[in-house]
């Protein structure tokens, strides 16, 4: 799970004018939007289990798919570059836990 921040030029009902806004998104679904000018905080209410599960099965589910894209365009470069993958994979999959785990803390503020 990833958390994304960006600003956005939006109109505020408080404000009354276009402001910058700071709009937070979880998975690329909008979790707050923020008025620069009088922090006026607009949030989403996202069930982030949910998301956990669909981003997991996802991953899981298209798995098959990406290796034989992945094995048919390049054949040797698949080959040479399993054993630095299989090696990598633990601290990959640590580093995603470790982002999952600030997210679901995150998104029990919201």
């Amino acid at each position: 799970m990833k958390i994304s921040e960006m600003e956005a030029g939006l109109y505020c009902t408080r404000c009354h004018d276009e402001t910058i806004h700071r709009v937070v998104y979880m998975n690329n679904k909008i979790q707050s939007i923020e008025c620069e000018e009088c922090h006026r905080l607009t949030s989403v209410k996202i069930n982030a289990k949910k998301e956990l599960y669909e981003e997991v099965y996802d991953r899981i589910s298209t798995k098959p798919l990406r290796m034989t894209l992945e094995y048919k365009q390049d054949l040797s470069k698949f080959v040479s570059g399993m054993p630095l993958r299989v090696i990598s994979k633990p601290y990959r999959l640590i580093k995603y836990v470790n982002e999952t785990r600030k997210v679901m803390k995150q998104s029990k503020h919201f």
